[in-house]
């Protein structure tokens, strides 16, 4: 890893060796592990820390490309099993990649489907070459091998891919999760090695361990020397108190690269969002926001609340004032709360619209928090009305 002096001292620029791949941190936190930066990727700059709304299946549900940039996004998700499975990875690359299947001109992370298949529970069977699994679709039979997760995601055309990866969940025994991590550090090797020489692409490892913090750190140490680009973090948020999600954060957070982002997975809503950049990460993605807009729950400043509420009928005040988003400058509680009990669908899209725009400019506050070097007042400042 080459370190480049920029002609601002502040700045330092990591030179990953790689003309489509750069990660610069532009501030950071003197109290904290909190950085604010730049990631260069093929298709664009992501700004850091960033929240990456989850279009599973090629689409972030309801909205379209236009909206999702309109608010405000760098990059978003999608699904390598899901993918995989309809409309297949050969439909995706014979229509040009995942960027022009779907009409998405900046980047894109896809997760190696390695979570979906190991949901599945009775659906699967693991040994050292990967993992058996049925179609939650059509019962259909298919393998994951490290190679073959690669293969998909090389077809996909996504800047961002993932390792196939083992995730523990709480029933299992140290053992259980040592043998799970064993296996996910095979599957990393030979991920790596079917990657090599694909500078389009950047290549996460996933550090897992479950809730031993001793596991923590064997795994992230064995996937440091492969994390050329960037690193995740996975096995949390799956139903773990704030207290545990931190704690585990906190232990890793000495140990993680400094040059490179830090990715922690299936972490969206605002606490843990905070929690996490304290604790030194870069990137965050979730489904939250579009899931509870189905559901009628609107994200603000002063905290959530369901727009289905009968209070609302008659409220012609925006979703939430300090709010720019199109459906905050255009349209009333009152009428989205129509929208919702008439079961019109523009409803969910509008709350949509404003639970992502919301949370990405969430991010752009804390961002600028951390320019200022004033990230900690920023948390305490937002929690307290937050939470109030």
């Amino acid at each position: 890893m080459q370190i480049i002096i920029c002609a601002n001292e502040i700045n330092i620029c990591y030179n990953l060796g790689y003309m489509t791949f750069k990660f610069e941190i532009k501030a950071k936190s003197t109290e904290c592990f909190a950085r604010e930066g730049e990631f260069a990727t093929p298709h664009g700059i992501i700004h850091t820390p960033v929240f990456m709304p989850v279009g599973t299946l090629a689409s972030v549900k309801g909205l379209s490309p236009e909206e999702i940039e309109m608010c405000g996004a760098d990059i978003i998700l999608s699904n390598t099993y899901h993918l995989f499975l309809r409309p297949t990875e050969e439909i995706v690359k014979n229509a040009g990649g995942l960027h022009e299947f779907m009409k998405w001109k900046k980047p894109i992370l896809t997760d190696s489907g390695g979570f979906q298949v190991f949901s599945l529970s009775g659906l699967r069977k693991i040994d050292d070459n990967g993992v058996i699994f049925r179609s939650h679709l059509d019962g259909r039979e298919f393998e994951f091998t490290p190679e073959k997760v690669m293969e998909i995601q090389h077809k996909l055309g996504a800047d961002i891919i993932m390792q196939l990866d083992i995730c523990s969940g709480y029933e299992m025994t140290k053992k259980e999760i040592t043998d799970n991590d064993d296996r996910t550090f095979l599957w990393l090797q030979r991920c790596y090695k079917m990657n090599l020489g694909n500078e389009k692409q950047a290549l996460f490892p996933i550090v897992q361990g479950g809730f031993h913090k001793d596991l923590r750190l064997r795994s992230l140490e064995r996937a440091i020397p492969y994390a050329k680009h960037g690193i995740a973090i996975g096995g949390l948020s799956i139903g773990e108190s704030a207290t545990e999600y931190t704690e585990q954060l906190s232990n890793l957070a000495p140990h993680l690269p400094v040059g490179i982002p830090h990715y922690v997975m299936g972490v969206g809503t605002p606490e843990f969002i905070l929690d996490g950049v304290e604790r030194g990460i870069d990137m965050f993605d979730c489904v939250y926001q579009t899931r509870v807009a189905r559901n009628g729950m609107a994200m603000t400043n002063d905290g959530n609340f369901n727009i289905k509420n009968q209070r609302y009928k008659d409220d012609f005040s925006p979703i939430d004032s300090s709010c720019d988003c199109y459906a905050c400058k255009n349209f009333t509680r009152a009428y989205i709360r129509h929208l919702y009990v008439a079961k019109e669908m523009f409803g969910l899209r509008l709350l949509s619209i404003h639970n992502i725009h919301w949370t990405l400019n969430f991010m752009k506050r804390i961002r600028q928090s951390i320019r200022e070097d004033k990230f900690l007042d920023f948390k305490k400042g937002f929690l307290e009305r937050y939470n109030k």
